[in-house]
């Protein structure tokens, strides 16, 4: 029997670059006033009225469904998982204090910003983890019923944005929107379980 490490060299820098790239992603969106759809989204816009930081404020949205991962998933998916979602609170928070913008479109933000946290959470997929949130339940459903990852959150997006238009201007919430659609573009066309794997795994190839 050979030895596997739970961790590979390869898994780390996946996840280290996934971190990066949706940190960066946020980043767009609070420079531009922004949100996003998911979890991350409700954090953002729960920041936007609470007197926290967004990366506390994901990290408690995020806890729900890390325990439902515990308990519906493997314990390497949630590790890998949970130091996604604390990288990312971490991450995202030095990246706003570090990148400023002197001029910031936010058509130009939003695209950016569906672009960058799409190919994280590609990269976090393909090692096995996610970015908490909903993309653990999401993950779930596709691999039960085939419904694909991207669209499923498509739509729990849509719920996210009728509370955006309390909190944020009409045309935020629409260059939100066009974000968000890039988004789960880039992982609706771009990610799909592989059949053979078995439903407690997730994807790792």
């Amino acid at each position: 029997m050979t030895f596997r490490p739970p961790v590979t060299i390869y898994d780390l820098q996946g996840i280290a670059f996934g971190i990066l790239l949706t940190s960066l992603g946020v980043t767009f969106l609070k420079a531009a006033a922004l949100t996003t759809g998911q979890t991350a989204g409700a954090a953002v816009l729960l920041s936007y009225v609470l007197p926290l930081d967004f990366g506390l404020v994901f990290l408690l949205v995020s806890l729900p469904f890390l325990l439902l991962s515990w308990r519906h998933r493997s314990r390497s998916f949630t590790l890998r998982t949970v130091a996604a979602v604390l990288g990312i609170s971490v991450t995202s928070a030095l990246l706003g204090r570090w990148i400023e913008f002197a001029a910031l479109p936010p058509l130009l933000a939003a695209i950016l910003a569906g672009s960058c946290c799409g190919v994280g959470l590609l990269a976090l997929f393909r090692h096995n983890a996610s970015a908490g949130g909903l993309g653990v339940l999401a993950l779930m459903v596709e691999e039960r019923t085939g419904f694909r990852t991207g669209w499923f959150q498509m739509c729990f997006d849509a719920l996210v944005f009728l509370v955006a238009l309390a909190v944020l201007p009409l045309d935020r919430v629409v260059y939100s929107l066009i974000g968000a659609v890039v988004l789960n573009a880039v992982i609706g066309w771009n990610f799909k379980l592989p059949p053979s794997r078995p439903p407690e795994t997730a994807p790792d190839a």
